[in-house]
């Protein structure tokens, strides 16, 4: 090889490293991204399985001190107010566990993240297509992971096996004041005429009593007083055989007084 290739290939050379590298790089950031997410599930899961025994523990020992099962003596009065105390201290602890893990965490990542099972056994493919650079929003965080835990929920059961499920956002607006985010399938889809069906109380697409799927009515319901509660708007667009794409939006500009 002569001086002038061997010069040539250099250039040529540390692309190939550069490139490794990165690759080498972003897999690592992805799985360190994989174990932090579990990391915050397992937190939240641990915090809500001692939470609820704790609080019932708490309960019943103010119900003895109160004497609503029968007289006390003050030693005893004065161990139980023990318990009820040192029980909210661990309860406070809790709920700052809970209140980190919520901040900390993407909620749209934890949503996605609890319903793998149902995913799995259909084997279906849940995306998320954008996003990474989310805008703050003005919303209650439980309320919103609510709206999207049924829109995914709802995907997932009316997608057949081997479908596919996706979230996409975008912004709208002379200002792009709002953020637009779609739920979409491509499963079963809806009629136009049930478009408005779907978001009454009780309601059923297929209310005969052999439908294959069960529930409430109540959700898209729920989910939609929701998105009002914080001046965004949720509709459907949809066509029957080809898939569903559910969409609501939510304010990027602080309230006006």
């Amino acid at each position: 090889m002569s001086m002038a290739d061997r010069l040539e290939s250099a250039p040529a050379k540390r692309q190939q490293t550069l490139e490794a590298q990165a690759k080498e790089a972003q897999r690592t950031i992805d799985e360190l991204r994989a174990r932090d997410a579990l990391k915050t599930q397992f937190i939240s899961n641990v915090s809500h399985d001692l939470r609820t025994p704790l609080a019932a523990i708490i309960t019943h020992a103010e119900i003895l001190r109160e004497g609503m099962l029968g007289e006390l003596n003050p030693k005893q009065r004065d161990s139980l107010s023990g318990i009820v105390n040192g029980g909210q201290q661990l309860l406070d602890m809790i709920d700052e566990i809970l209140t980190y893990v919520r901040s900390a965490s993407d909620q749209v990542n934890l949503v996605c993240m609890l319903n793998p099972p149902l995913a799995a056994k259909k084997h279906l493919t849940i995306e998320r297509l954008n996003g990474d650079d989310l805008p703050l929003v003005y919303a209650d965080r439980d309320k919103i992971k609510h709206v999207f835990g049924n829109l995914i929920g709802n995907a997932i059961k009316f997608t057949p096996d081997g479908g596919r499920v996706w979230i996409r956002f975008s912004r709208r607006g002379r200002e792009d004041e709002e953020l637009v985010v779609e739920v979409g399938d491509n499963g079963r889809g809806i009629s136009r005429d049930h478009y408005e069906l779907v978001f009454r109380e009780f309601a059923q697409v297929d209310a005969s009593p052999s439908r294959a799927h069960h529930g409430t009515g109540l959700g898209l319901a729920i989910a939609r007083n929701l998105v009002d509660m914080h001046a965004g708007t949720i509709w459907v667009e949809s066509e029957l055989g080809k898939g569903s794409r559910f969409f609501f939006t939510l304010p990027l500009n602080p309230p006006r007084d």
